[in-house]
This record gives structure tokens, C-alpha cells and sequence, in this order.
């Protein structure tokens, strides 16, 4: 079978105000999905699909496309949401779905499910490759968000974003020379983020703070020192926290750690970045928080 990868993503600022224009500034994991197909040209028209979290198959489906019916499955709601995706490809693509081939897929997430890392922006990024359709579109369609996801998973490093006036992105070298110092701790509480990003919509907002981040992520690009970094990080999260009036996850979580500590992605679940100190393995396995990765571990430049 032949294969396509898309990475995962970790985003370092601006979220939530992602949404309306604010600069992005996101990386690429190491773990990402796997995508691998075959094609068979015996008029049938029908689609295998396997998904395998991990290598450890979860999803199975069997399904016609000419008439865009589940024929066999071992879950319903995850086939449901496959042939909503696929018709969808079918709608953008030009060369799939479009005579009476026999498609077998198999996927497979390489991080846990709750990690957070981008298991759905992956699998548009991978079916879009495959399809030869518009990435962005098709993930606008089937899920919606701002697109950040997307263009990491497409791009394969790095990237400044904007969602606003129009999708915009570049290639960055994020390359910090304290990025041996930082620190990546999953605390296994995944957050809805469609609830949190209805929150935040909910909220009045201004271009004036939607510009203070950009601003932000222009000065982590090119920051040098490890204290500088820190400071943004801690007047970032101190932005959000007042607007979205939460307590940020230092307050919630590690009130007595001696180094920044920032959410990323949904507030509360999820990634968090800070910076090594002494004992700091120990510090966070003693608050329950077990998954603590290197930049190297996890970051993929």
C-alpha cells in the first residue's frame, strides 16, 4: 500500500484569537497520522476503511459510494463521520469517487486520541494529498477552525499564521537556541475545544488586543534568551486569562512552580509548555502529570 504522513501540532500562541486574525506561530510533533491506500479496479464501488489508534484498530467500515451507504461497521458515529468526510472529497476532487474503483484504507494515530495533537486536521491533510484537493476547503467544510492545524500538517514545519482577512501562512525556522530548555507536559484532561471557542465567540473583542498578540508571536519568533521567552509566555497567558476571566493554568495547577508554565490549544486539557528547573521531573510526576517530553521528544524541526 502506499502512504502519506501529516505531523501533528503544537500551537504556541494566540489561541482562541487565532480565530479572528491574530498571529500564529505553531510547530510540528514527531507523532502524527499515517495514511495508507490501495486501489482496485473491480467496479464496485465500495471503500474499507480501518483506523488504528496507535496500531490498535478502533474503527472498521465498509462502505458503497455510489449510493453513500454504511454496509458494515463496529462503530457507528465514527462511520458516520468518515462517510461525511469522504463525500465531501468526492465533492472537491476531481479523480476520486468518480468511476466504480474499490478503495482500501487504513489510518493510523501515532499519539494517544486525547493528546490534542491534531487527529482530525491530520486526516484532512492526508486525504486531501491524496484526493489532489484543497486542503483548507476541505477541512472548512467537514469541521471548520481556523486552519492553523492544516497548514502545519500540509507544511511539515513550523509556520506563521493568519486566519484573517484571508488564510495567509509562511515557513518559519523556529529554532531557539534555549529550545533544549523547554518542556512539554500533556495534563490528560482534554477540554471540548468547540465549547471553549463558543466561549470565546461569545465575548466582545477588540482589534487592539487581537493585534497586542500578533505582536506577541513577531517577538517569540525572534526571541533569543530563555528569560525574554518566559516574560512573553507569562504576559500571554496573563492576556487571555483576563479576557476569557479564568484563572490561567499556573494558578490552577502549579501556583508554587518557579518557571512559566503556558497552555496550548483549549485552556485547561490538553499540552502545556514551560522550561526545565531542578527537581522538575519529580515536581510535575508529584502532581499526577506523568507525560513530560523534551523539545526533542516531541517537537519535530
Amino acid at each position: 500500500m502506499s502512504g502519506i504522513f501529516s505531523p501533528g501540532k503544537l500551537m504556541l500562541t494566540s489561541e482562541y484569537f487565532a480565530i479572528d486574525g491574530a498571529l500564529v506561530l505553531a510547530v510540528p510533533t514527531k507523532p502524527g497520522q499515517e495514511f495508507f491506500f490501495e486501489e482496485t479496479e473491480d467496479e464496485k464501488s465500495l471503500i474499507f476503511w480501518e483506523a488504528c489508534h496507535q496500531n490498535t484498530l478502533w474503527l472498521r467500515a465498509v462502505i458503497d459510494y455510489k449510493n453513500w451507504k454504511i454496509l458494515e461497521t463496529n462503530l457507528l458515529p465514527g462511520a458516520e463521520f468518515i462517510l461525511k468526510t469522504l463525500k465531501n472529497v468526492q465533492k472537491l476532487s476531481e479523480i476520486k469517487f468518480k468511476s466504480h474503483t474499490t478503495y482500501h484504507v487504513k489510518t493510523n494515530l501515532q499519539f494517544p486520541a486525547d493528546y490534542g495533537l491534531g487527529s482530525s486536521s491530520t486526516l484532512m491533510n492526508n486525504l486531501a494529498e491524496w484526493a489532489d484537493v484543497n486542503p483548507f476547503q476541505l477541512n472548512s467544510i467537514s469541521l471548520g477552525g481556523s486552519g492553523y492545524d492544516i497548514a502545519v500538517a500540509k507544511e511539515k514545519t513550523a509556520v506563521l499564521f493568519r486566519s484573517k482577512p484571508e488564510i495567509a501562512y509562511e515557513r518559519v525556522n523556529f529554532n531557539p537556541p534555549f529550545k533544549n530548555e523547554l518542556i512539554f507536559i500533556h495534563l490528560n484532561q482534554k477540554q471540548d475545544s468547540r465549547e471553549g471557542i463558543s466561549f470565546y465567540k461569545s465575548k466582545a473583542k477588540s482589534q487592539i488586543l487581537i493585534d497586542e498578540f500578533s505582536d506577541i508571536t513577531k517577538k517569540v519568533l525572534l526571541c533569543s534568551e530563555l528569560e525574554k521567552f518566559s516574560e512573553l509566555m507569562m504576559i500571554h497567558e496573563q492576556k487571555i486569562a483576563k479576557f476569557l476571566e479564568i484563572p490561567t493554568v499556573k494558578e490552577k495547577f502549579f501556583a508554587d512552580c518557579p518557571v512559566f508554565v503556558k497552555s496550548l490549544g483549549a485552556w485547561g486539557g490538553d499540552f502545556v509548555m514551560s522550561a526545565k528547573f531542578d527537581g522538575y521531573k519529580d515536581y510535575f510526576w508529584g502532581k499526577g502529570f506523568n507525560d513530560v517530553f523534551e523539545w526533542s521528544d516531541i517537537i519535530n524541526l
